[in-house]
């Protein structure tokens, strides 16, 4: 066998070109229709105002939406909720005062929603993350490796 044939072998098979999910003008539509949902989050918007900054139909608009983004403007919608209710509560800020102030009319849904995205529930996030960020005015000892304050104390290892 020759060296070339050999490292033939190895190579990986050459990959065919795939269409893109979206064309390229309304993937921009719906980029557009995105930002439009991340900008007003808070307030709720209606899935056929999205729809109309992309130009399409409420149904089309979410086949599209799912298809280019890989979750649903819902989904989008609730995960930016979120984000926005997790810097609040590490900020130190009541759970039902974040609750009212992303949009939820109920704490029991908010509390579940934000269970089922960050894996705790929204009390338990703001303890922790008081602990592990720094809120200003608020100052917290952090610990030390037992390595690094073996070297400022001058102990060998």
């Amino acid at each position: 066998m020759s060296a070339p044939h050999q490292l033939a072998s190895f190579l990986p098979a050459p990959t065919t070109v795939r269409p893109p999910l979206v064309e390229r003008a309304t993937f921009a539509r719906l980029c557009r229709a995105r930002d439009f949902l991340a900008a007003h989050a808070l307030e709720a918007p209606r899935l056929d105002a999205a729809a109309a900054q992309a130009h399409l139909s409420p149904f089309h608009f979410h086949r599209l939406f799912v298809r280019a983004f890989g979750e649903s403007p819902f989904a989008f919608v609730a995960r930016r909720r979120v984000d926005h209710a997790k810097a609040m509560l590490a900020a130190g800020t009541s759970v039902t005062e974040v609750c009212f102030a992303t949009g939820y009319a109920s704490l029991g849904t908010f509390s579940a929603r934000f269970h089922e995205l960050v894996g705790c529930p929204p009390s338990a996030y703001r303890k922790h993350a008081r602990a592990l960020v720094h809120v200003p005015g608020l100052w917290l000892p952090r610990p030390i490796p037992a390595c690094f304050r073996l070297k400022w104390l001058g102990v060998a290892a």
